[in-house]
């Protein structure tokens, strides 16, 4: 922890910070604390599969009435036996709005007026609006008899844990960007912010684990699937940004590591990682104004179309009882219901999560090891900063070898970072932020202490003078004889060489880095509110320290590094997918292994998103049969998970049932 932590660190009941704990199987290593988020998320499930749910008082008292066992009370039977009316506006006509009248299903239907104002478009928006979204499917007290189960509570949980996310984010920005560094205050803040993010993603996996073994796009579903699908990969990209945005060494380590597969896909110049200014604003404003978009319109196509109906217990067999069958699904639901209060579930899961995401903000806080520098690389191994800037000016470094965007190499593709799988999409956007690695990181920056430094303005005037060729000759023979630099008082002592000037660069180069002058020279444009740190952050790539100090924190990509979190705290288990590519032997040795990772997880977003319209995979949840928990209390009820049959009705209500054929029977 930083400065400021000090207080924190005292109201702290596990200490989290500490050196995590790794397992390795077969040909992973991941970290204990993700397995165990994972292990909690599968217990969660599991938990919302077996556990009963519990029946309210009007719960009992509806089941009650339906079977007879005891006489209504001051008119309760026509309310709480009637048929399911989304739309039902109270008990007077007086609670219907003018040109529309609701039906039993809760759609809106026109009614005639006689005036020139029904052809407004106002008022034919209006119209439209209440047929499509009427105030009883917005604001339900009815929801089918079936929706019964822990499962359904997933949903709501995840609003309530984005809303936390929003607010604790909101009182982040109030002290800017860094301000959760240095101030306990800030830091509990962000704690909160991590946490309800956390819950969030947990939840919205749970949530969609849930609908995909109900098969909840059938019945015209597929466009409220599709949604939700892509809020997902939304909140992703959010919680990805998020992670950039830190300005800790997760952040460095994040941006340097994806940079790689984000330049392979040619969007480098575009979205580049290690812009925090660019990927703060894609965090705060793009990607939450997105993804509150999305969610809203996945909150009301579920509204529309409302939940899935259960599927039957028994396969459905034939193409008759399957165009029945998938009928029944697309009908609105006109069979039992359950009084559902809306807000009330909404209140109640804020204040829950809520509660949880305070408790572990105050108990574990948040990780923050510090970012490194290029101060703090100099001075904790000088020999491999002078080494690097050599290298920097032999063009022989990673960046100076890199490609595109950053620089055009001989043989672009097959060498340097260059990825191709038949077509190099980096070739194709090209060159967009021209790095000179000899130029850019050593004599650009010296240059501005020259007119105060005789001598390194003579070797800057010296090195200049030279051709190119003669140049690297410089740098490749300092390179040679720099691994046996010894340092006296801090003073470095490198054996002679045919190097030319370079060892009064190199040398003017430590010095600028130690007193931390070099960072800010790195800096785009060097602005004093520069926030791109593409230039530092290459720099520091190029060394061996950086890669040090991730390999201490168990951040390799051999170890699920972009999953995992430093220290024993869980990180990402939802990026799997993406992750596992690194692990599998044969592309983690490819030099094209992140395009290799791009495009699998490519095809298996396609995939998921079109789960509804796959035969087969559409139908996996026929197969394994886990909808029968989830509406266990309903099929135990007699139906057999035909919604039309076996279950005690609302008042008056039309319920048509399905035939044999489609529950799966014999005629």
């Amino acid at each position: 922890m930083r400065k400021g932590d000090a207080t924190l660190t005292g109201l702290l009941g596990v200490d989290l910070n500490s050196p995590g704990s790794y397992l390795h199987w077969s040909i992973f290593t991941v970290s204990l604390a993700n397995l165990v988020l994972i292990l909690v998320m599968l217990v969660i499930f599991g938990a919302a599969l077996l556990v009963p749910f519990p029946l309210g008082r009007h719960d009992r008292e509806e089941q009650a009435a339906a079977k007879g066992q005891e006489p209504a009370k001051d008119g309760q039977d026509q309310k709480d036996t009637k048929d399911t009316k989304d739309g039902q506006q109270g008990k007077g006509a007086g609670a219907v709005p003018a040109l529309s009248a609701f039906t039993a299903g809760g759609s809106a239907e026109v009614v005639a007026v006689d005036d020139g104002d029904a052809t407004m478009w106002t008022a034919r928006v209006r119209r439209l609006g209440l047929r499509l979204l009427p105030p009883g499917k917005l604001l339900p007290d009815r929801q089918p008899a079936y929706v019964r189960s822990w499962v359904y509570v997933f949903g709501v949980a995840t609003l309530a844990a984005l809303g936390v996310a929003i607010v604790s984010g909101f009182a982040l920005a109030l002290g800017g960007p860094d301000w959760w560094h240095y101030d306990p205050v800030g830091h509990f803040f962000n704690s909160l912010h991590l946490w309800s993010v956390e819950m969030f993603m947990a939840f919205m996996v749970i949530h969609l684990w849930g609908k995909f073994w109900m098969a909840a796009w059938r019945g015209r579903r597929a466009l409220t699937w599709l949604t939700g699908v892509v809020a997902f990969i939304a909140s992703i990209v959010e919680c990805f940004t998020g992670y950039l945005s830190q300005q800790n060494f997760d952040s460095q380590w994040i941006s340097t590591n994806a940079k790689d597969a984000v330049n392979a896909t040619g969007l480098g110049p575009f979205f580049d990682v290690m812009n925090f200014g660019q990927m703060l604003m894609w965090h705060i404003v793009l990607v939450p104004l997105a993804l509150v978009a999305i969610v809203g319109a996945h909150i009301l196509l579920v509204r529309v179309r409302g939940v899935s109906h259960p599927l039957p217990v028994h396969r459905v067999r034939g193409r008759a009882a399957r165009k029945a069958a998938a009928a029944a699904d697309a009908a609105e639901w006109r069979g039992p219901t359950r009084r559902y209060d809306i807000l009330k579930e909404a209140g109640i899961a804020g204040a829950v999560v809520l509660v949880l995401v305070i408790v572990l903000a105050a108990v574990i806080s948040s990780p923050d090891v510090p970012p490194v520098t290029i101060q703090s690389w100099a001075h904790a191994t000088p020999g491999d900063f002078m080494a690097t800037s050599a290298a920097e000016l032999a063009y022989s470094s990673e960046t100076a070898t890199y490609g595109p965007p950053y620089d055009n190499t001989p043989t672009p593709a097959g060498s340097g970072m260059v990825q191709k799988i038949i077509v190099s999409w980096q070739l194709m956007t090209g060159v967009d932020q021209p790095i000179n690695t000899a130029k850019t990181f050593v004599l650009t920056p010296l240059s501005t202490r020259a007119p105060t430094e005789p001598a390194l303005r003579r070797a800057l005037a010296r090195y200049a003078a030279a051709s190119k060729a003669q140049q690297v000759s410089w740098a490749a023979a300092y390179l040679k004889v720099v691994g046996h630099v010894t340092f006296t008082t801090g003073v470095p002592s490198v054996p002679k060489a045919n190097d030319g000037p370079v060892p009064v660069l190199v040398d003017g180069e430590l010095a600028m880095a130690r007193s931390g002058a070099l960072d800010a020279a790195l800096l785009a444009h060097n602005q004093f509110y520069g926030t791109n740190y593409t230039k530092p952050l290459l720099f520091l790539e190029d060394g061996s320290y950086f890669a040090s100090v991730g390999r201490k924190l168990h951040l390799l990509g051999t170890e699920w590094g972009v999953m995992n979190e430093t220290g024993s705290y869980p990180g990402q288990p939802w990026l799997w997918l993406y992750t596992l590519w690194y692990q599998v032997p044969g592309f983690r040795t490819s030099t094209n292994v992140d395009l290799i990772a791009i495009y699998l997880t490519g095809v298996a977003t396609i995939l998921l998103l079109a789960v509804p319209f796959v035969p087969g995979l559409r139908d996996v949840p026929r197969y394994v049969p886990l909808h029968r928990l989830v509406w266990r209390s309903w099929n135990q009820g007699g139906t057999g998970g035909d919604p039309g049959a076996g279950a005690p009705r609302g008042k008056g209500a039309p319920t048509p049932a399905l035939s044999a054929a489609a529950r799966g029977e014999p005629g």
